[in-house]
């Protein structure tokens, strides 16, 4: 059950960290494309990118600690028998 746990884990951070590349690629392309629209904003083109970057980053923080916990139980309950 550890095992499915940790490969949905990986699976989870794996696919955050593939969308956040994605928006980093098309961002850069749609300002490339159209650097008019982003002109009007105050605030830089990849601003999206850096505060999806951010998210990003807590969610690998989340899922690791989820994995570094399964990992110490599971060195627990083979010490234990």
């Amino acid at each position: 059950m550890r095992q499915k746990i940790n490969n949905v884990l990986n699976i989870i951070m794996e696919s955050f960290v593939g969308v956040w590349i994605g928006h980093g690629i098309f961002t850069y392309w749609d300002y490339k494309t159209h650097p008019d629209l982003y002109f009007i904003n105050s605030a830089p083109w990849y601003t999206s990118t850096l505060i999806y970057g951010a998210v990003v980053l807590a969610i690998l923080a989340i899922c690791l600690l989820i994995k570094f916990m399964i990992r110490k139980g599971m060195k627990n309950s083979s010490g234990s028998e």
